[in-house]
């Protein structure tokens, strides 16, 4: 009986731990909001619509890429001077909170500006480049620029300079936190490279 008992609160003990843990590892966006305002707001906006060309719009982006994202910049792994100041002011729960509240706002619409590398732009988006392997962005990033959760950020309306300057670091070996798109941009020109990134920024 004393060890049915032994184990029934050693159960008991498990359960209420597990659910604690469940309940801190629960994003809170009323935080989340307030964190964003004192950390991330001058650079990405009140909305996390940036307005910068050179800063990335985050409003509506996938909360768990996003916190990849911060973990990764905090760590080292994304290499980043400016961000990996601010990402290392962020403990996990603010980073849960932040990428949670981001991902509810609403994404503002961009424009595609060249209309001269637009057709290029759309025909890599949409079937790639199959004489250097390159793959359609549409098949991971979805026809419509609006990702596959968790996997694949949505890059719809981002702001093509952000993108391509994204794209050239890859390929430069600068950012090295992602090796699928390492091998993408490794195979690309700077002219294919801003093409697409136009093309993006005007998807919805």
């Amino acid at each position: 009986m004393k060890l049915f008992a032994s184990t029934l609160g050693a159960v008991a003990l498990a359960t209420a731990s597990f659910a604690v843990q469940a309940q801190a590892a629960k994003p809170d966006a009323v935080k989340g909001a307030a964190t964003f305002g004192q950390v991330c707001v001058a650079c990405h906006a009140a909305d996390g619509n940036s307005v910068l060309p050179a800063n990335p719009k985050l409003a509506g982006q996938f909360p768990e890429y996003l916190n990849q994202q911060l973990q990764e910049l905090k760590s080292g792994k994304r290499d980043s001077a400016v961000m990996k100041g601010f990402a290392s002011m962020l403990s996990d729960d603010d980073m849960r909170n932040v990428a949670h509240w981001l991902g509810a706002q609403k994404p503002a619409a961009g424009t595609s500006t060249d209309k001269d590398l637009v057709v290029l732009g759309e025909k890599i988006f949409r079937g790639g480049i199959p004489d250097r392997q390159i793959a359609a962005c549409a098949s991971c990033h979805s026809p419509n620029g609006a990702g596959m959760p968790a996997q694949y950020p949505r890059v719809s309306g981002q702001h093509a300079d952000y993108t391509t300057a994204q794209l050239v670091a890859f390929r430069d070996g600068v950012r090295k936190n992602s090796v699928q798109m390492t091998q993408v941009a490794a195979k690309m020109n700077d002219r294919e490279i801003k093409a697409v990134s136009d093309y993006m920024a005007g998807l919805r």
